[in-house]
């Protein structure tokens, strides 16, 4: 569901839980929790991911202009 629909999930399970709901026919409530939940999570640990990348990117710039600068 995350590769298919990448811009529709966030980290906020209550919108998860009604994006779901919206796209798919879930036979329990329950079900549809668990899932809700997975996706959360997922794109949680993927936001902070990046977060990480783009901090560690931004570290190795500084670091190569602070020597081309001595």
């Amino acid at each position: 569901m995350v590769k298919r629909y990448p811009d529709k999930f966030t980290t906020d399970f209550e919108s998860n839980k009604k994006i779901l709901e919206s796209i798919l026919k879930m036979p329990s409530v329950r079900l549809r929790n668990r899932i809700a939940g997975y996706i959360t999570r997922l794109v949680a640990i993927t936001k902070a991911a990046e977060t990480r990348e783009a901090e560690e990117a931004a570290e190795v710039t500084e670091t190569t202009t602070e020597e081309e600068t001595e």
